[in-house]
């Protein structure tokens, strides 16, 4: 039982799980396939593996519940996925939706360093804006406003904008 590196699927099933507990107390395949978009068997072989490594309490037909170190690991995933959108949203000003899908792409990838100082910048420049009434982080936003469509990159849609 050790909980060596995951892979960025196994971080993902650990993520649902950890909602779907959250909202229910305990998961079942099929809510994990269904909130996941995947199939039961693509399932029932990530909690395999889960449960290998001591991540989750799993048996075939069963419930799904998170070990304690499955619980940890999980909420380590859900708090690099909610540093990554908020700073997103509220720096950034992108979309709450397109926010979401890049956070949920660079969470596997960004190291406790990186994660600290994008929720120091989100805290220190909203602190900032609010001395300021707004104007330095609405002045941001317009610029990215007025550039996302010069850049090629498909216009404002394409920015999350």
């Amino acid at each position: 039982m050790t909980t060596d590196i995951l892979s960025e699927s196994l971080e993902d099933y650990l993520e649902a799980i950890f909602h779907i507990v959250s909202a229910k107390q305990a998961a079942r395949a099929s809510d994990i396939s269904d909130r996941l978009g995947v199939k039961r068997s693509s399932v029932t072989g990530a909690l395999r593996a889960l449960a290998e490594r001591g991540l989750v309490n799993y048996a075939p037909y069963d419930i799904v519940t998170l070990t304690p170190a499955g619980r940890a690991e999980a909420m380590d995933v859900v708090h690099r996925h909610g540093v990554l959108r908020d700073f997103f949203v509220e720096v950034l000003g992108m979309d709450e939706h397109l926010a979401d899908e890049a956070a949920c792409g660079m969470e596997h990838h960004a190291g406790k360093v990186l994660l600290a100082r994008l929720a120091h910048l989100a805290q220190f420049l909203c602190g900032s804006a609010q001395e300021d009434e707004g104007q330095w982080l609405a002045s941001f936003r317009e610029f990215c406003r007025q550039h996302d469509g010069a850049a090629g990159a498909g216009g404002p849609e394409g920015q999350g904008r």
